[in-house]
């Protein structure tokens, strides 16, 4: 089973990836195979962003619920 990458880790192999596509030292099949890695990769990083947009928006819709409380 292949291990889950951070959000981070997956950005980074992206520029790899993207470094050794535009070098155009790779072979037509390597550069499917690569481009074909990228889309997944790319795909699983804006799920990730997506599940954090949602995470913040609904602390922020959270949060605008809570009301001034006043102690005197």
């Amino acid at each position: 089973m292949e291990k889950q990458m951070k959000l981070e880790e997956e950005l980074e192999k992206l520029e790899a990836i993207i470094k050794e596509l535009e070098s155009g030292d790779t072979n037509l099949d390597d550069a499917i195979n690569k481009y074909t890695e990228a889309m997944k990769i790319a795909k699983s990083a804006s799920d990730k962003l997506a599940k954090a947009e949602e995470q913040v928006n609904k602390i922020l819709t959270e949060n605008s619920k809570l009301e001034d409380f006043d102690v005197e």
